[in-house]
């Protein structure tokens, strides 16, 4: 499995007007961060994520054994969330991205944004975070 940043075009319109699962609003507590109070006490992150891929066929034939369950999804995130700490978030939404495109090769691409809602900055703010996109090249083994 390859994961690369652009795409050929009939990737890119296939994941424009694709199909896809969707996970939005994911919360848990994990310890990432560079600060040693990060580390210490940890902190809320919020995670969102896309996983392209055909639904046509589990649209026809209402079988869950024709797509992926989002519980799948949600077990990898909260396994790298919950998991061993990461200094960097783009190391956290990495390692959600490589593993869900390596366990489940029905997946073309996916998405990943991981936020930091409690931040030290003055000002009003949702979160900060980093969102990546990761998608399966055509001519890497998986």
């Amino acid at each position: 499995m390859a994961a690369s940043v652009t795409g050929t075009a009939h990737e890119d319109a296939a994941i424009r007007g694709g199909d896809k699962l969707v996970l939005r609003g994911l919360k848990f507590h994990g310890f990432h961060g560079v600060k040693p109070e990060e580390r210490k006490l940890g902190q809320k992150f919020l995670i969102d994520v896309d996983a392209w891929m055909d639904l046509r066929v589990a649209g026809r034939s209402d079988q869950l054994s024709d797509t992926i369950s989002y519980t799948e999804i949600y077990r990898i995130v909260k396994e790298v969330v919950e998991g061993p700490p990461h200094n960097l978030l783009e190391s956290v939404a990495e390692l959600i991205a490589s593993t869900t495109l390596k366990n489940y090769p029905q997946i073309s691409a996916v998405s990943v944004k991981v936020g930091k809602p409690h931040v030290a900055v003055h000002g009003p703010l949702d979160y900060l975070g980093v969102e990546i996109f990761r998608y399966r090249s055509i001519d890497a083994p998986n």
